[in-house]
């Protein structure tokens, strides 16, 4: 269901004031709210623009964001989210630093600071664990996403993680026929093998 550019314009505002939890949080709000309550947009589509935006350099939940407002909204609708994923952040952020450099001594404030802390951690475990269910859905995309996180450990460039777990996949599609099947029936075939 497409909303209406009105409707639109007051969610990208209100995201850009609650977006907390860096990259992943961003992306998972996003999801929760635009695919699974309000179905904006679907599920491929939202895997997909997710996966072509994490390639490209940059900010990656804005430009998901940017590419979503576009799809809703042509320009017009890219724009407004682009600028209102980052423009009421920027005041919410000016005012917590305000807050914490005049303030953050205090031991109300540190404690109440302290629990932002956690939250944000919730947040992105939360992300993690949302999205990777419905993105990591074969024994193959299993075993990448394990190899990518110990690669990351190791300190190997993230361009490197990216390149290899492309060949992998590409590999596995060509090994297949060329043909990948992403549905749900496909992956559950594929881990009771």
């Amino acid at each position: 269901m497409t909303p209406t550019f009105r409707t639109a314009l007051r969610y990208w505002a209100r995201l850009g004031c609650v977006n907390f939890g860096g990259p992943a949080g961003q992306i998972a709000m996003m999801h929760r709210d635009l695919v699974v309550e309000r179905q904006w947009i679907d599920e491929p589509r939202y895997l997909h623009a997710l996966n072509f935006c994490s390639l490209l350099p940059g900010p990656e939940a804005q430009q998901l964001a940017t590419y979503i407002g576009w799809t809703l909204h042509g320009l017009r609708g890219g724009l407004a989210a682009g600028i209102l994923f980052v423009l009421p952040s920027i005041f919410v952020l000016l005012g917590l630093s305000w807050i914490y450099a005049a303030h953050g001594a205090l031991p109300a404030v540190a404690t109440v600071l302290a629990g932002v802390k956690a939250v944000v951690v919730a947040i992105i475990l939360d992300a993690v664990l949302r999205i990777g269910k419905r993105a990591i859905l074969t024994p193959l995309a299993v075993g990448i996403a394990i190899a990518a996180f110990v690669a990351v450990a190791a300190g190997i460039a993230f361009p490197w993680i990216v390149l290899g777990a492309g060949f992998l996949g590409a590999v596995d599609a060509f090994g297949r026929g060329g043909s990948v099947d992403r549905s749900p029936e496909a992956a559950r075939k594929a881990s009771s093998k």
